[in-house]
């Protein structure tokens, strides 16, 4: 993990759960969670698919409208739909956090780097059937200024066991398919395919809070397979 506040949410759920496989939502506290408030939600795993119940005001501005009753996993390509679907059935089955990294990009193809965690409660029986999430851009938010993330790639998945203490990686996401060769009847356009990439790494208040980085490349690698993915070929880092 590599923002502080994904340290603290971990450290909270570990210390309210007494021992136990997880914790009940009832027991969660919004007053230890203050400063997380604006980028906390509740999924509900009930249904076949990963609802919000609840989100935090900056989430929903971020995502571009309020994110209560919508499929958590709709922004996020196939790839990682499929990937996500059984990350977090695990999750929840085995009662373990799971912590994502992932690139978020605006209709224009301005991208950030995003750090979830996800916590497996329980809502009054006596397995997880919720999750209490916590998500951090670790990146400079200024390219989203006047936009917000239309799509979404998971980059790296990690089950965090024992608390924090141990972590198991997950394989990383596979290569994003080559783009389709150009046509030489009608024109068709890629999403963004027109587009110029613009990312930004400089540092800002919330970038304060960021305890790990990554390397300038691997950091270019993500972006890379990410504008790929999401039909951005023309990046300008």
């Amino acid at each position: 993990m590599k923002h502080r506040n994904s340290h603290f949410a971990v450290g909270y759920w570990s210390l309210i759960r007494h021992g136990r496989n997880s914790p009940d939502q009832s027991e969660v506290d919004p007053k230890a969670l203050k400063r997380l408030l604006p980028f906390v939600f509740l999924l509900d795993a009930r249904q076949p698919t990963f609802t919000y119940r609840l989100a935090g005001t900056t989430l929903c501005e971020r995502y571009g409208s309020e994110l209560r009753g919508r499929d958590f996993l709709a922004p996020w390509d196939a790839d990682s739909r499929l990937r996500l679907e059984k990350l977090m059935r695990q999750a929840l089955k085995e009662s373990v956090p799971l912590c994502l990294h992932s690139i978020g990009a605006s209709e224009d193809c301005r991208m950030v780097e995003i750090e979830t965690v996800l916590l497996p409660i329980r809502f009054g029986g006596q397995t997880p059937e919720r999750f209490l999430g916590v998500a951090q851009i670790l990146t400079d938010i200024a390219p989203l200024a006047g936009r917000f993330i239309s799509f979404e790639r998971l980059v790296q998945a990690s089950l965090i066991r024992e608390g924090e203490s141990q972590v198991e990686h997950l394989p990383p996401a596979p290569p994003p398919p080559p783009p389709p060769p150009p046509s030489s009847g009608r024109r068709t356009t890629t999403r963004g395919s027109h587009l110029r990439l613009v990312v930004s790494r400089g540092k800002d208040a919330a970038a304060e809070d960021v305890v790990q980085s990554d390397s300038a490349e691997e950091f270019a690698a993500m972006i890379a397979a990410a504008g790929a993915a999401f039909g951005c070929p023309e990046l300008a880092l």
